[in-house]
């Protein structure tokens, strides 16, 4: 039997369970983003490499 998807719906258990918005929370507070790539651009405008 296939599994079949409802478009627009799907789940996160990162979500569901409360981490997406605590790391969002310390990003806003800290100012410094939790995203890798993020990370690397402020960290790049820091040094005046771009």
């Amino acid at each position: 039997m296939a599994k079949s998807k409802i478009p627009g719906l799907s789940f996160s258990w990162k979500r569901a369970l409360g981490i997406t918005k605590m790391k969002r929370k310390i990003s806003k507070g800290t100012g410094i983003p939790t995203a890798k790539t993020g990370r690397q651009r402020k960290l790049g405008k820091l040094l005046g490499m771009k």
